[in-house]
């Protein structure tokens, strides 16, 4: 298929994922990197209970809570 024929099928909600090689694609900046954080007691309770009362878990509430804090910061940049 040619590029305007892909934009065009694309601009008419027409259904192009035959038309994709899925097998590689990836999402910029989306990939995971594990980092080791040691929190005092205090916090880890303070964690816990937020989570259970969201019913998450603990890494649910730190990842919400510094994804949040970084759009607030700078919401444009990610």
């Amino acid at each position: 298929m040619k590029a305007k024929e892909f934009d065009e099928a694309f601009e008419s909600d027409q259904d192009i994922t035959e038309q994709l090689d899925l097998s590689k694609a990836t999402r910029p900046n989306k990939d995971i990197k594990r980092v080791n954080v040691d929190f005092p007691a205090w916090m880890i309770i303070a964690l816990d209970r937020e989570a259970k009362r969201l019913g998450v878990n603990r890494q649910a509430v730190i990842k919400t809570w510094i994804a949040n804090r970084i759009d607030s910061q700078h919401p444009a940049e990610h």
